[in-house]
């Protein structure tokens, strides 16, 4: 298979979708990968290292013209919507159900978009998003920190403390990957922290696992709006795989918080899960509504991206094998983890959130793959 690796167009983002290491597996199971020109420079891969692992390197138009399978990271956005076309598979994080347009542009275009955040096990794990869930997980607290500092609009507040001075408090909407990986760092800048999570069996093993350093409260609408009034710093952790973040902080809520308190909304690529929260980039991270700053960057994992990128393509490489080494259809049709991750497929919206968020219709993947249509 003709395997495509497009360069991030994106502003600020920095990652690229397969390493050298990752190319070179893939060359010596016979596929020809091309990489576009620069696309591993933000990530520390220089063109050479591709080269030297036996990819080619490209113009965009080669990249996105001849492959067959084509690797991003993030959505295609409006530039890159005309190069979108039937026959080729895309494969990258999407989070379409936040995003109308580019549902229309996918569905007119006939492609084949597999979603890694929606790639799913038997289990209910989500693999592919879980190594970026723990990144952005790992740098809210950093970022709520930082803009918690008076120089940038914050209270001033140290969530460390020092000796004889109350430590910073964090509350952590949401008990999965990112709301554990962001509570460890929170614990490790000294701040006292509170969960707020819905599963009794998860506040189970987070009172275990964290061995009891947090407080762990069932989330209500009460209790969301309770914890938060007292916080220094909010971290909005919830996920609904595939769709809308669900609106647990409201405009209302917001008033009666701390003046200059920090929320940090990792859930914005599925819409936030405030009602203030609208999505914002490296350049301009932050915006204050009702006296508290907003944090919503949608690409987080793009500000560490050596990191990000070698953590990303340890998981997705085995699938892009997989899809290479069958066609799309019968990797789908072979893997049970790979079929969810199909948001669209000749023209069919394929996922059923993505199809309610935006009102249109839903066709159940089995049918379009009896149609053969990708």
């Amino acid at each position: 298979m003709r395997i495509g690796v497009a360069r991030e167009i994106k502003p600020q983002e920095y990652r690229v979708a397969l390493t050298p290491a990752g190319a070179r597996e893939l060359v010596q199971r016979g596929h020809e990968v091309l990489v576009e020109t620069g696309a591993g420079a933000g990530s520390a891969f220089p063109d050479e290292a591709y080269e030297r692992a036996g990819a080619v390197i490209a113009s965009v138009d080669e990249v996105w013209e001849r492959g067959e399978l084509l690797l991003k990271v993030k959505e295609p956005i409006a530039p890159e919507y005309q190069r979108l076309r039937e026959g080729l598979t895309l494969f990258t994080y999407l989070h379409i159900a936040a995003d109308e347009p580019l549902t229309r542009a996918l569905v007119e275009s006939g492609i084949t978009a597999i979603a890694y955040e929606t790639v799913e096990t038997d289990r209910g794990a989500l693999p592919l998003l879980a190594p970026m869930s723990e990144i952005a997980g790992r740098l809210a607290p950093q970022a709520g920190a930082h803009y918690l500092e008076k120089p940038k609009g914050g209270r001033g507040i140290l969530l460390g403390g020092v000796a004889g001075v109350v430590p910073g408090k964090v509350v952590v909407i949401g008990g999965g990957i990112v709301g554990y990986n962001a509570a460890v760092i929170a614990l490790g800048m000294g701040a006292q922290v509170t969960i707020l999570e819905r599963s009794v069996d998860r506040m189970r093993f987070l009172e275990q696992i964290l061995s009891g350093r947090v407080t762990l409260l069932m989330s209500s609408s009460l209790q969301v709006e309770e914890s938060i009034t007292d916080a220094d710093l909010v971290i909005g952790a919830v996920l609904i795989p595939g769709a809308l973040a669900p609106k647990l902080v409201t405009r209302e809520m917001l008033g009666p918080m701390k003046d200059a308190s920090v929320l940090v909304d990792v859930a914005i690529d599925q819409g936030g899960c405030a009602e203030t929260s609208r999505p914002t980039t490296h350049d301009e991270p932050v915006y204050t509504v009702e006296g508290v700053v907003h944090y919503c960057v949608a690409n987080m994992p793009g500000a560490v991206p050596i990191t990000s990128t070698r953590a990303l393509t340890n998981v997705t490489l085995p699938y892009v094998e997989e899809i290479a080494e069958y066609g799309v259809l019968d990797a789908i049709r072979r893997d049970p983890e790979l079929a969810p991750g199909v948001n669209v497929m000749g023209g069919r919206i394929t996922y059923e959130a993505v199809a309610e968020a935006h009102g249109l219709e839903y066709s159940p993947l089995d049918d379009a793959l009896a149609a053969g249509v990708a």
